[in-house]
């Protein structure tokens, strides 16, 4: 089996033997000269890497030798991280002088420890010696990495515009013509597209589930993903909710069939179920009695790669999706490979692209993938590279097309590789949130940033860039503050088969787990068997991820209980809707813990004082955790956390906890039923609270549901490098009264501000004076939704790309200055029946205010303006 990832394993652990913190402490433990030559040796070694993981393919004993490299990094992995966690451990002690602490390093065990961790690293320095003298027999030559992520603007990547689509239009006509036949009116029918992965079932559907003459002839149009893993119930429930959008988690099956019942009643809907893979006629039986009590005029798609399947559904005869034909797949790989009008400059590579799309068989996917990967790329040797790369003879079972996406992989640089392969950790389908893998990768160091001034959440940001720049992410969202985004299933089996050593998907029909599993994955519908379940984990000592995928599995106390007592490994512990009503103190343990959430807990309470003693955690997840008291009384001992999502019962936030979170870059705080102040700063004099710096680092601030919430705090205007804001549903929240003056020249002021997003603040009258002074000159988002107490909107935005203002009724004229602004490029009010009025077109007295901008929507109605800026 093929060994990957050695390379970036090897480079993660020489930059921990670069920092500070291994460095100080390698001194103060007298080991600096064994990890000196730990050092020199994977230096050594890590120059041959790219060629062993080359070579591997056709050398199983190479394939060995990798693994043996591997575990050795993972163990010197560990040894480095308890440095960083004694660092961190002085750091806070040193910070809590008034409590009465001992410093780590005057601990009567301390020589002890010293002597035991020089041990390890001796022993572990020998292996790895033994390793680097191997090398030799298998005569590896250097190759170099290009490990520079190509720079993008941060602010530009949209990815709302959808690939055009080539060579299914005569397939969209076929089935909406099936579709639509009044002859088939008479029952409710159901239309199966199959075809391998990959080939467009999908792409085809959304066309179909799109057009016009569909929205006019279907009263409803429902669209459900139905892949692997879909119990009755859940199905039933996402049927509802793409009608209702309300959710219905709490229904019994009764009550969802009734619902679904109320829902369908005689209309005439469509219904797509879009990558079927149950076969199990009962349950789809059971299914089709509940749908038919919608009008018989009623139709459903389902797309799915089994023929099985569709001989299960189909009421008629599948639609066999064929091949796109290879004039398109041309099209297509051109419009990927090349600039817009660039293909006809060069000939000769037009000409071997040809040949290229003939090894992707028709398959869209596999034209897409390989398109992009020689975007930009003008030398014949690189496409002919591509052309007669080997990896296309690699046997494959009937239909798949890894090796094309298995090339993909292999041109990634090597900061990518695990970046991706972490990816396999999903269900296939999910909607990825940025916010989620961002610090999922932080957690296991892969974020790998070029010079130790780049903010990590940033190199990250472009890691998902360029992600998708090469079709491995794809159907990207972007709501402002977070992207999402989904990996096709077969770019998902190719992450598969580069961690298939490593990560385990746990489904409990079977479990048989590998010992040397390193991440956990549980996706199945039925509840975690504890016991067996327990007595499985206790043999894996080295697992580094823990994480739950449904909801419906809900992790009690004995699972957490299984996961806290061996597993001191653990980077990643995700259990949320666990529904323990208190998480084991045994927390304290898991000192190389960096993420944590427990969100949708709805018995918590409380959380154990231990929870504060993981110095090094980096993120914690506290969502709808509706009945959690208060945080930890040492919350602020959480000295490494860069993003808290957060519900609690307090009135205001502990000010002295969050002063010490200087490195928290992302805040979300919902569900916060009795929450009034942000922080208890109420009494604190405006210079006291510049000089506590609160919160320096923080990039974004989300504010949801907080209905008592007063004030933001004094604070709150200090966050001088916050860039993402948003508040919703505060109905007593009046923003920040004008008490303070001087506040911008003082330091203060939101002046790094980019995005701002208001909705649901019937108190908001106007946006205090130091307000607009502050956020003047960098933002550039502005949304404001149903305000209705709204009279003016802050003006003199010098550098605003987006207006979006709804239903603010007061709001009578535009901000003075927006016909000045060259970057102003979309203007959209709606439901402000004052402000439409003086924007219309010529004859409104706001009009020379937007006259200009590229894009203006008045209620709906768009106006597209040519009128250069």
């Amino acid at each position: 089996m093929a060994v990957h990832l050695a390379f970036s394993i090897a480079g993660a652990v020489l930059g921990k033997l670069g920092s500070l913190a291994v460095q100080e402490i390698g001194l103060t433990w007298g080991v600096k000269s064994e990890l000196n030559k730990v050092k020199d040796t994977l230096g050594t070694l890590k120059a041959v890497l790219l060629d062993a993981e080359v070579l591997q393919d056709e050398n199983h004993e190479l394939q060995v030798w990798l693994e043996r490299l591997k575990q050795v990094c993972y163990a010197f992995g560990d040894v480095l991280d308890d440095f960083e966690v004694a660092a961190l451990q002085r750091q806070v002690i040193q910070g809590n002088v008034k409590r009465k602490v001992r410093d780590f390093f005057s601990y009567p065990n301390t020589l002890v420890f010293h002597i035991k961790m020089a041990h390890k690293i001796k022993g572990l320095r020998k292996k790895l010696d033994q390793i680097g003298a191997d090398r030799v027999k298998f005569h590896l030559t250097e190759r170099h990495d290009n490990r520079k992520v190509a720079p993008r603007d941060r602010e530009t990547y949209s990815f709302l515009c959808d690939t055009d689509v080539f060579g299914r239009e005569r397939d969209k006509q076929i089935v909406l013509g099936l579709l639509l036949d009044p002859d088939g009116d008479e029952s409710l029918h159901v239309l199966p597209i199959v075809g391998i992965g990959g080939l467009g079932k999908t792409t085809l559907a959304k066309m179909v589930y799109n057009d016009e003459r569909l929205k006019e002839h279907f009263e409803l149009r429902i669209w459900v993903c139905a892949s692997e893993g879909f119990s009755m119930k859940k199905l039933l429930g996402e049927i509802i909710i793409a009608v209702t959008n309300e959710p219905c988690d709490d229904l019994n099956m009764d009550h969802l069939q009734a619902h679904l019942r109320g829902t369908l009643e005689g209309k005439r809907f469509l219904l797509v179920l879009d990558d079927m893979w149950n076969d199990d006629r009962v349950k789809w039986v059971e299914l089709l009695s509940l749908l038919k009590c919608g009008s018989n005029a009623s139709k459903i798609i389902v797309t799915t790669r089994s023929l099985l399947v569709a001989s299960v559904v189909g009421t008629i005869p599948p639609y066999e999706l064929e091949d796109m034909p290879h004039v398109d797949c041309v099209s297509l790989f051109l419009r990927w490979a090349f600039k817009e009008g660039e293909a006809m400059r060069y000939p000769n590579l037009v000409r071997i692209g040809e040949e290229i799309v003939k090894k992707c068989k028709g398959v869209p996917l596999a034209v897409r993938t390989l398109g992009s990967l020689l975007y930009m790329k003008r030398n014949e040797r690189d496409w002919l590279s591509v052309k007669d790369c080997e990896i296309w003879r690699i046997a494959q079972k009937e239909g798949d097309i890894l090796p094309a996406l298995r090339l993909s992989y292999d041109n990634l640089p090597s900061y990518l590789k695990p970046c991706f392969a972490w990816c396999s950790i999903y269900q296939k389908d999910k909607r990825i949130s940025s916010i989620e893998l961002i610090y999922q990768w932080m957690a296991h160091g892969l974020i790998q940033p070029s010079d130790q001034t780049q903010n990590l959440e940033e190199v990250a940001e472009q890691y998902i860039q360029d992600l998708w720049s090469r079709s491995l992410f794809q159907e990207v969202r972007d709501l402002g503050f977070v992207l999402t985004f989904k990996m096709h299933d077969l770019v998902h089996d190719l992450a598969l088969l580069v961690t298939q050593s490593e990560h385990k998907t746990i489904h409990f029909r079977s479990q048989d787990i590998p010992r040397n599993t390193l991440h956990l994955s549980f996706c199945d519908v039925q509840p975690i068997p504890q016991e067996a379940t327990a007595s499985s984990l206790l043999e894996l000592e080295n697992v580094r991820t823990i994480y739950v995928q449904f909801s419906q599995l809900s992790p009690t106390r004995y699972f957490a209980v299984a996961c806290l007592s061996r597993l001191k490994c653990l980077r990643v512990l995700d259990l949320r809707c666990s529904r323990f009503e208190k998480l084991p103190s045994s927390i304290g343990g898991l000192k190389h813990l960096r993420y944590l959430d427990i969100s949708f807990n709805k018995n918590i309470k409380a959380l154990p004082r231990s929870l504060c003693k993981l110095h090094g955690l980096q993120t914690l997840g506290l969502y709808s955790c509706v009945k959690l008291e208060k945080l930890p009384r040492h919350f602020g001992n959480l000295i490494s956390l860069r993003c808290l999502l957060i519900t609690t019962q307090e009135k205001y936030l502990p000010l002295k906890g969050f002063r010490c979170l200087t490195s928290l870059r992302y805040l979300s705080i919902q569900g916060c039923p009795n929450l009034e102040y942000l922080f208890e700063d109420a009494g604190e004099s405006q210079s006291a609270i510049m000089k506590q710096q609160i919160l320096n680092s923080l990039r974004t601030l989300r504010i949801r549901d907080c209905e008592s919430l007063v004030s933001l705090s004094k604070s709150f205007r200090y966050l001088t490098a916050l860039e993402n804001l948003v508040i919703v549903n505060a109905e007593k929240l009046e923003f920040v009264k004008d008490e303070d003056h001087g506040i911008t020249e003082g330091g203060g002021g939101l002046k790094s501000l980019r995005r701002l997003n208001i909705s649901r603040l019937p108190k908001l009258v106007a946006f205090p004076q130091w307000f607009h002074q502050s956020a003047a000159t960098t933002l550039n988002h502005l949304e404001l939704w149903d305000c209705p107490s709204l009279t003016t909107v802050p003006k003199h935005l010098k550098s605003l790309q987006n207006l979006c203002l709804v239903r603010c009724p007061l709001l009578s004229s535009l901000p003075e200055g927006l016909d000045c602004i060259p970057t102003l490029g979309e203007v959209r009010i709606y439901e402000c029946p004052e402000l439409i009025r003086r924007c219309q077109r010529e004859a409104g007295e706001d009009w020379l205010k937007i006259s200009n901008v590229p894009k203006v929507y008045l209620d709906g109605v768009k106006f597209q303006n040519t009128t250069n800026n």
